[in-house]
């Protein structure tokens, strides 16, 4: 278990760093084909391809200048292949100081293991 909670902090670690890096590929690099996410305005996003041209038009626009800091919190497994678990999200400036006193963001993730890795088949942000 504690080698599957190490591969789920990384895939939350490889989105921190695709938002922080402007790189969108990063940010759905594991997310599965048939993906659902709702951002964090709310809106649903259905399918891979559709949150890679989401991340990419966020990244080249209004988010391109932000930052943040993400730390994976509880991690229940619902069976040995899937997961859910709660990420915590900081606005932070672009050399890490924190802007928020507590986290600005929850996100619920839903991880499958795909192939022998874990992937993210969906994500609520709020």
């Amino acid at each position: 278990m504690h080698e599957d909670i190490r591969a789920i902090e990384q895939v939350i670690a490889d989105i921190e760093t695709g938002f922080n890096g402007n790189d969108p590929e990063l940010s759905v690099a594991h997310f599965t084909d048939d993906a659902t996410a709702v951002n964090v305005a709310g809106v649903l996003i259905s399918g891979r391809d559709a949150l890679l041209d989401a991340n990419r038009a966020g990244l080249a626009g209004p988010l391109r200048d932000q930052y943040a800091r993400y730390e994976l919190g509880d991690v229940t497994f619902l069976r040995p292949d899937v997961a859910i678990a709660h990420k915590r999200a900081w606005a932070v400036t672009a050399d890490g100081e924190p802007l928020d006193v507590g986290h600005a963001m929850i996100a619920l993730y839903v991880f499958v293991r795909d192939d022998g890795r874990w992937r993210v088949a969906a994500r609520q942000n709020t």
